[in-house]
């Protein structure tokens, strides 16, 4: 019986789900501390900037969609929840949902990569995460504090986000995919290198077609700089700490499995 029948048992779907989903918690609770303390304190400046512009405008100018505040049933949930148990809620949760893809599209590569390990596989799976859902899209349609951006336009640009992002992921899985095929033409490296470039041509051509958003206007260049540098850095903790404790995690998996299924081999061969 082969080595990797043997491990069926430990290498399942479920237990990379599971560690994987650990290791987004984890990376939630990380990139809420990191996006708190480095996040908020611009996203407080940008709506103190909106605020004194609101109070400098004339009564007749103000947003007529601020009149829905005061509907009946409305709940208005305050600044210091928002950054603090919302902020909080919305990493944990978008942590876990990431790392439970991360994991599952995991189990779906190891030992189809070439020579690349379990723990290597893993860590390429994370990268490539991280470049095609979190890097390309930002590098297009950064993240915009309060006060940026107009209402009028927020369906068109969160519609071309997605355009883009899902682009990005499924240009990324054909790039996977290349790459393995042309392995038996090729030494891994230009295999690797060769399907990279058709990816970087795929996502320049579509973020060149689509829309760009220039709605800066008189906004403070230096925080919309830090608050935008500061949301890299959080999605950044996000993806690196999934990356490092769930290559840990499948590691230990696979080298259980692999010593399990060597003390079976060796039980049968007495």
């Amino acid at each position: 019986m082969s080595t990797a029948s043997k491990d069926k048992s430990v290498l399942t779907p479920g237990a990379f789900l599971i560690r994987g989903l650990a290791a987004g918690l984890i990376a939630g609770l990380l990139a809420f501390i990191v996006a708190f303390a480095f996040g908020e304190p611009y996203v407080d400046d940008a709506i103190a900037l909106e605020e004194a512009a609101a109070a400098q405008a004339p009564a007749d100018e103000h947003p007529a969609d601020h009149a829905d505040e005061d509907e009946a049933g409305m709940v208005e949930i305050s600044r210091d929840n928002q950054k603090s148990w919302g902020l909080l809620t919305g990493t944990l949760a978008i942590g876990t949902a990431l790392g439970g893809l991360v994991a599952l599209a995991t189990a779906a590569v190891v030992g189809r990569l070439g020579n690349l390990s379990a723990r290597g596989s893993t860590a390429l799976v994370a990268l490539i995460g991280f470049v095609a859902i979190a890097l390309v899209p930002f590098t297009k349609y950064p993240a915009t504090p309060p006060a940026v951006g107009s209402g009028e336009t927020i369906g068109g640009r969160t519609a071309s986000y997605f355009a883009l992002q899902l682009v990005s992921v499924l240009a990324a899985i054909a790039m996977v995919v290349v790459a393995n095929k042309l392995r038996g033409r090729f030494e891994a490296w230009t295999a690797a290198t060769i399907a990279a470039l058709g990816y970087v041509v795929i996502v320049a051509v579509t973020a060149f077609l689509l829309p760009t958003v220039n709605e800066i206007g008189s906004f403070p260049a230096d925080t919309l700089w830090y608050f935008r540098r500061s949301s890299l850095i959080v999605l950044a903790t996000l993806w690196a700490t999934i990356g490092v404790i769930l290559v840990a995690l499948v590691g230990r998996l696979h080298d259980r499995a692999i010593a399990d299924a060597n003390r079976r081999q060796l039980a049968a061969s007495i």
